[in-house]
């Protein structure tokens, strides 16, 4: 006979449940008065009482205005990785998954709260390092699996697959910065695309004529020029 243990689901407290709608209002009302006036032009003031709770209830989640801000960073980051990651997975085909990733990421950084947030406010609120931090965490992993699954079929090194995907990832980084300062960026958004698909292309073409891409031993010569010494 076996006698089944069954465990205890502690039951989240109502104090946690209060807690947790206030951090979230705190949260939700600074998305939109960032997006709406910046992080200079917002008070912690205007946050407090547009999510009607205390000061002294902010600063129980947060320790001030840049950590809060750097919540709200968070969850537009995750929200638009979460989008983009959803059209990279509705395709099994490496080369329109690539495709659709990008396209969704060229609509995703034309929306307000992303350009205000990530990419304007970003970089001068957070640290350049903070902000490159944040930044892999959220989006790097898909730019990874879209190259891993581009590259399959060259059976590259890992070392390799990691290259191309630092690549990638600074080059769709700018593009997005670009795409979202421009003054039409409708207009950015189409020439990045066209740009990356031109590339896209030109990899697919070598892949399926069976030309193997150079390496890293293809391009290194054995004899480097010493000091003072001028290459041949």
């Amino acid at each position: 006979m076996t006698t089944k243990v069954l465990r205890k689901v502690p039951r989240t407290s109502r104090r946690q449940q209060y807690s947790a709608s206030t951090k979230r209002a705190l949260v939700d009302v600074a998305t939109e008065l960032f997006t709406e006036r910046g992080y200079a032009g917002t008070s912690l003031d205007e946050i407090v009482a547009g999510a009607r709770v205390t000061k002294g209830a902010l600063y129980h989640h947060f320790s001030g205005k840049q950590a809060l801000f750097e919540a709200v960073f968070e969850k537009v980051e995750a929200e638009a990785s979460k989008t983009i990651h959803k059209a990279v997975r509705g395709n099994d085909d490496p080369w329109e998954k690539s495709m659709s990733g990008l396209r969704k990421f060229l609509e995703v950084v034309q929306e307000p709260g992303y350009r205000r947030i990530v990419i304007q406010e970003g970089p001068a609120v957070l640290g350049y390092e903070r902000y490159r931090e944040q930044e892999e965490r959220s989006t790097f992993g898909i730019v990874q699996e879209i190259v891993a699954s581009v590259l399959e079929s060259y059976a590259l090194e890992p070392s390799m697959v990691e290259t191309f995907s630092r690549v990638f990832f600074g080059a769709m980084s700018a593009a997005g910065s670009a795409v979202s300062s421009a003054e039409d960026p409708r207009r950015a958004s189409a020439e990045v695309e066209a740009a990356i698909t031109f590339i896209l292309a030109g990899l697919r073409q070598q892949a399926e004529s069976g030309e193997r891409l150079p390496g890293p031993d293809d391009l290194v010569t054995d004899e480097a020029p010493g000091p003072g010494e001028e290459a041949g």
